[in-house]
C-alpha cells in the first residue's frame, strides 16, 4: 500500500498577538488574532490585490509551511490526481433534456475545466454550442459558470459568471443566432426566472454588503440601469431569490429565513402589476409554491405539519385560510420537494434516510412510489424543462453504484435507462461492500451511517476510516456515488457518513434537535457514530480521520476539541469555527440571516452563552491535538478567510503536543474551492494525501 509521512518541519512563525477585547451582556470576550480580519475585506471580496500586505504576509507563510509539510507527499499526490482523472469521462454529456423543438444538455471536452451548453434538434440533428465555457473563462484565475436559463423562445440565453470566487456573478445575455452577448448586469446572485413570452426576466441584485434584497424585472434591449424594481427586502435576515411556477404561468419572489417564509408571485403577463403574497410572512411558517390549473400547489409545514404536507389554495385568496390539504401530513415521513405536471404531482419523501419519489395522478389521485433495494442510496429528481409531459427524469446512485439516470413514464411506470456514469479505469461495484450501522446516543437516539468497503478490508479495526459529516441547515448528505473517494478505499479505508441532527435525514424533527440551544447534540451524534464504527470492527480509536466543510468544519472544530483522542487527522474545509464572533458582526454578509439558525448573541444574553460553550474557537484547550488540515479561501463571502486563519494562529499558541497543524489558504478562490473541475482534483489529492500521512503517522499498519 501506498506509504505517506509527514515531513518534520519547523512551524511558521507564530502570528502576531494585538489584544482586542469586546463586552457584551457583560461578558468581555478577547480575541488576539482578530487584526487578521481586514478593515477593507469587502473590497478583498471584489479584488483579492487589495489584501494588507501583514495579513498575505501571514496566509502565504502557511500555505509555504503546508508545502513543506507535505513536500514527501507531492509524487503521491500526482499518482492521486491520476488516478481519481481517470475515473471521470472527460468528453462526458448529459442526457438532452426535450423543451419544445430542442433538447439542452452541456457536455465537456477531453482536457476541459468546465461546461459546454448545447443544444440540438429534439428529434435528432446538428448539434450547436450556445457557450463554451472554457473559452469564457481563458485570462482568468477563477472562473465559475453559475445559473443559465434560455428564454421560452429559445432565442435568448442568460447566463452569469463568477471570475473572482466571491459569488458576485455577472448576468449576460447571449442572443443565440447572433452569438453576441449584451445587457450586462454585474453584482447578482446569477438566478435569472424569465417571463413566460419571452420578453424579460427577473433577477436578483446584491448590496453593498454582499447581500440578496433587490428583485428587479429586466426588460430585453433596456438598459439595466433602467430596470423596474420589484422588490426589495428590508429585513436584513432574510434571503431573496428568484424562479417560476413549472408552467410558467407566475414567476415567484422567495423571501425565507431558516424559520420562515413568504412568496410573492408575479403574474408572467403582467409582470409591472404589484407582486401578490401567497401568505405574509409569520414566525415559523414555511412554504413554497407551483401552479396547476388554476390553483396554486404549495409544499408547507402549517398546522403543525413538522414533516410537511401538499395543499392546495385558490388563485385570487390563496392566504392560509384557504388552504386545503392535497397530500396530508405523516410525521417521520418529510416531503422535501414536489413538482406540479400537467398529468401529475411528484414529490420527493424521506423515511429513516431512505429516500424515494411518490407520484400522483391528477386524474383519480393514485400514488405509487419509486425506491431502490440498497440498504442505503440516493435519489433525487429535476423538474425538468416542459410542463405538458408525462416523462420524469431521476438519478440513482449509491456509494458503490455510479449515477444511473432514467427517464420514468408517470403514466406507464415503463422506466428507461438513458445514462449511466462511465468509469473509464475500470469499476466493479461487486469489489465493494455498502452497509448501514445505526449509532446509538447517551440520549436514545439512533444515529444512521452510510458506509462503503472494499470487499478484501477486514473486520477487525484495523482498517482506517475516513468519517465524513455536516449536520446544519437541515441539508442531508446523499449516500451517493463518489468516484474519488475509492482513492482511499483501494488502499484500505472504510468510508463512513454519518447522518446526524442538524440534519434532515429522519426529518424536520432530526434538524431541530441539532440548531440553536440544541447544537451539541451534532458533535456528540458524531463522536457516537465513530464509536460505533469501532464497536462494529470497521476502525479503532486514534484511526479515524474526520472530514467536514463550511458548517461541517465547525463539526469538524467541535470535535477536535472534545474527542481528540479518537482521531487520527482532521480535514476541515472552509471551516465556520469562529461562531461567536461572526454571528457578534452585525455588518457580514451571512450574520443577520444566521441567527435564527444558531442564536443571536448581540440581543440574548442566553444566546451568547450557548455559543460561546461550543464555538470551536473560543474553546481550543491545552491539549496535544491531532494533525489537522485546515482549508480556506480568500474570496470565500459564507466563511472568510480569517475565522480559519485565526482558529490556526490560535490551535499552535494553545496546543500542548500533537499536530501538525496546516492551514491552506486558495488566494484565488472563495467557498468552493478551485475552478474547474479538474482543477478541483488537486483539493482532494492534498486532503487524501493528508489523510494517509495521518493515520500512517497514527502508526494504522494497513495502509
Amino acid at each position: 500500500m501506498t506509504k505517506a509521512r509527514f515531513c518534520d518541519v519547523p512551524a511558521p512563525a507564530a502570528v502576531d498577538r494585538r489584544p482586542h477585547h469586546v463586552t457584551v451582556h457583560g461578558q468581555t470576550l478577547s480575541d488576539d488574532y482578530a487584526w487578521l480580519k481586514a478593515g477593507n475585506w469587502q473590497d478583498v471580496l471584489k479584488n483579492p490585490a487589495t489584501l494588507p500586505a501583514d495579513i498575505r504576509d501571514v496566509l502565504e507563510r502557511e500555505n509555504r509551511h503546508v508545502a513543506d509539510v507535505l513536500a514527501d507527499t507531492v509524487a503521491l499526490q500526482a499518482a492521486l490526481v491520476a488516478e481519481m482523472r481517470a475515473r471521470i469521462k472527460e468528453d462526458d454529456a448529459e442526457p438532452p433534456l426535450p423543451d419544445g423543438p430542442f433538447a439542452y444538455y452541456q457536455r465537456y471536452r477531453e482536457g476541459g475545466d468546465h461546461p459546454i451548453l448545447c443544444r440540438r434538434p429534439r428529434h435528432g440533428g446538428d448539434e450547436t454550442i450556445l457557450l463554451d465555457g472554457d473559452s469564457e473563462a481563458e485570462g482568468f484565475s477563477f472562473f465559475h459558470l453559475a445559473d443559465h436559463a434560455h428564454s421560452p423562445d429559445h432565442q435568448w440565453l442568460a447566463w452569469a459568471a463568477d471570475t473572482a470566487g466571491s459569488e458576485y456573478h455577472t448576468i449576460r445575455l447571449r442572443h443565440l443566432a447572433s452569438g453576441e452577448d449584451r445587457d450586462c448586469v454585474p453584482e447578482t446572485t446569477g438566478s435569472v426566472a424569465w417571463l413566460k413570452d419571452s420578453s424579460g426576466f427577473l433577477y436578483v441584485r446584491l448590496d453593498d454588503k454582499h447581500r440578496d434584497n433587490r428583485v428587479f424585472l429586466h426588460r430585453l434591449g433596456d438598459d439595466p440601469a433602467s430596470d423596474t424594481l420589484l422588490h426589495e427586502e428590508l429585513t436584513p435576515g432574510f434571503f431573496v431569490s428568484v424562479g417560476a411556477t413549472q408552467d410558467g404561468a407566475f414567476a415567484l419572489i422567495d423571501i425565507h429565513d431558516h424559520e420562515t417564509s413568504e412568496v410573492r408571485v408575479v403574474d408572467s403577463a403582467a409582470p409591472l402589476a404589484p407582486p401578490r403574497i401567497i401568505h405574509p410572512r409569520q414566525d415559523g411558517l414555511r412554504y413554497d409554491v407551483d401552479h396547476h390549473a388554476g390553483r396554486f400547489i404549495i409544499r408547507t409545514n402549517a398546522g403543525d405539519a413538522t414533516d410537511y404536507k401538499i395543499v392546495t389554495a385558490p388563485v385570487e385568496t390563496p392566504g392560509v385560510e384557504h388552504w386545503v390539504d392535497l397530500v396530508p401530513h405523516q410525521p417521520g415521513r418529510l416531503i422535501s420537494r414536489f413538482a406540479a405536471y400537467a398529468g401529475h404531482l411528484v414529490w420527493m419523501e424521506r423515511a429513516d434516510a431512505v429516500p424515494a419519489i411518490r407520484i400522483r395522478a391528477w386524474a383519480d389521485g393514485e400514488d405509487h412510489s419509486i425506491r431502490f433495494d440498497e440498504p442505503t442510496y440516493a435519489l433525487g429528481f429535476g423538474a425538468g424543462l416542459e410542463f405538458e409531459t408525462t416523462t420524469l427524469r431521476f438519478t440513482y446512485s449509491s456509494l458503490s453504484t455510479p449515477g444511473e439516470t432514467y427517464d420514468y413514464d408517470m403514466a406507464t411506470r415503463a422506466r428507461v435507462l438513458v445514462k449511466r456514469r462511465e468509469v473509464p479505469s475500470g469499476h466493479a461495484p461487486a469489489d465493494y461492500a455498502v452497509t448501514r450501522l445505526n449509532a446509538s446516543t447517551a440520549d436514545g437516539q439512533s444515529v444512521p451511517i452510510s458506509i462503503l468497503r472494499h470487499i478484501s478490508t477486514p473486520l477487525d479495526g484495523s482498517a482506517p476510516c475516513l468519517l465524513y459529516g455536516y449536520g446544519s441547515y437541515g441539508i442531508v448528505i446523499p449516500a451517493a456515488f463518489r468516484g474519488n473517494i475509492l482513492s482511499l478505499v483501494n488502499r484500505g479505508f472504510v468510508f463512513a457518513i454519518a447522518h446526524i441532527r442538524g440534519g434532515m435525514d429522519k426529518g424536520y424533527n432530526w434538524y431541530l434537535d441539532g440548531k440553536r440551544e440544541k447544537k451539541p447534540n451534532t458533535f456528540t451524534d458524531f463522536i457516537a457514530a465513530g464509536e460505533a464504527l469501532i464497536g462494529a470492527g470497521y476502525t479503532s480509536a486514534g484511526a479515524i480521520v474526520a472530514q467536514g466543510g463550511s458548517a461541517g468544519g465547525m463539526l469538524m472544530g467541535a470535535i477536535a476539541n472534545m474527542r481528540p483522542d479518537l482521531f487520527a487527522g482532521i480535514i476541515a474545509d472552509v471551516p465556520f469555527v469562529d461562531v461567536l464572533n461572526t454571528m457578534l458582526d452585525k455588518d457580514l454578509p451571512l450574520t443577520p440571516p444566521e441567527w435564527p439558525e444558531w442564536g443571536n448573541p448581540i440581543e440574548s444574553a442566553s444566546d451568547l452563552a450557548a455559543i460561546r460553550a461550543y464555538s470551536p474557537y473560543d474553546n481550543v484547550k491545552a491539549q496535544a491535538y491531532p494533525p489537522m488540515l485546515i482549508e480556506a479561501g480568500l474570496t470565500d463571502p459564507r466563511v472568510t478567510y480569517w475565522e480559519p486563519a485565526k482558529w490556526a494562529a490560535r490551535l499552535r499558541a494553545t496546543m500542548t503536543g500533537g499536530g501538525p497543524v496546516l492551514l491552506n489558504t486558495n488566494m484565488d478562490a472563495g467557498h468552493g474551492g478551485a475552478s474547474g473541475r479538474l482543477k478541483q482534483l488537486g483539493d482532494d489529492a492534498r486532503a487524501y494525501a493528508f489523510a494517509l500521512a495521518a493515520v500512517q503517522k497514527a502508526g494504522c499498519s494497513s495502509v
